[in-house]
C-alpha cells in the first residue's frame, strides 16, 4: 500500500512539474520572459508559490526547463522530417512546412504570431551564461540536421561540391530565426508562407528546384 501511494505521489509530482513547464513555455512564447511573473505562472497552473520553488529555484531555471521541453518536442518532429530515408531536398521542404504549420497553429490558438521561442527568450537573457550555453546547444542540435541534409545534397550534385557545410548550416539557422522574428514583429505569417521555402533554397544554392 505504501509503495502504491509513493508511486501516486511521484506521478503527481511529475505532473505538477510538467504543468509548470508547459504553462511557462506557452506564456513566455506568447508574451516574453520579462512580462511573465512567477505569480502568473502559478495562477495559471493552480500551483502554490511555495510549490513552485520546490521544483525550480528561480524563474530562469523554469525557463531553461521550458526550453529543453520545447526542444525535445521539436527534435521528435525533426527526427522524422530529416530521416535519411527521405531525399535531402524533401527534408528541407518538409521542415519549412513544419515551421509554417507550427507557427499557424500557435498563432490561431493565441491570437498573434509568436515566432521562435528560443530566439524570444535568448534575446532577453543572452547575458545569462547558463541560458546562453543552452541556446548555443540548441543551435548545434538543429544545425546537425541541416549539415546532414547539405552533405547529401552535395552527394546528389544538387548543390556545389565546394559548399562549406558548417557555414551554410549556420546561415540556414540564422535565416529561419530572422524570418520568424520578422513574422512576430509584423504579426504576419504571410511572408514565411510565401517566401521561406524559396529563400532557403536560394540560400542553400539548389541547382534545380
Amino acid at each position: 500500500m505504501k509503495t502504491a501511494q509513493k508511486d501516486i505521489d511521484k506521478e503527481a509530482t511529475k505532473d505538477t512539474r510538467l504543468k509548470l513547464i508547459e504553462t511557462a513555455s506557452a506564456l513566455i512564447w506568447s508574451e516574453s520572459y520579462n512580462a511573465v511573473s512567477v505569480d502568473e505562472i502559478c495562477k495559471k497552473t493552480g500551483v502554490k508559490k511555495g510549490s513552485f520553488y520546490h521544483f525550480f529555484p528561480s524563474k530562469a531555471h523554469l525557463a531553461m526547463a521550458a526550453m529543453d521541453h520545447t526542444m525535445e518536442e521539436m527534435m521528435r518532429s525533426y527526427d522524422e522530417i530529416f530521416s535519411a530515408t527521405r531525399p535531402p531536398l524533401e527534408r528541407i521542404k518538409l521542415m519549412v512546412q513544419h515551421v509554417i504549420k507550427v507557427q499557424t497553429e500557435i498563432s490561431e490558438e493565441l491570437g498573434h504570431v509568436c515566432g521562435c521561442p528560443h530566439a524570444t527568450l535568448g534575446s532577453e537573457l543572452a547575458a545569462d551564461v547558463e541560458i546562453g550555453a543552452q541556446i548555443a546547444a540548441i543551435s548545434e542540435r538543429k544545425t546537425a540536421y541541416y549539415k546532414s541534409a547539405l552533405r547529401d545534397l552535395i552527394a546528389e550534385d544538387q548543390i556545389s561540391a565546394d559548399t562549406n557545410v558548417d557555414v551554410k548550416a549556420n546561415e540556414i539557422f540564422a535565416f529561419i530565426i530572422g524570418q520568424l522574428v520578422m513574422a512576430r514583429i509584423n504579426n504576419d505569417l504571410d511572408f514565411i508562407k510565401n517566401y521561406l521555402e524559396k529563400g532557403l533554397l536560394d540560400l542553400i544554392g539548389i541547382k534545380n528546384t
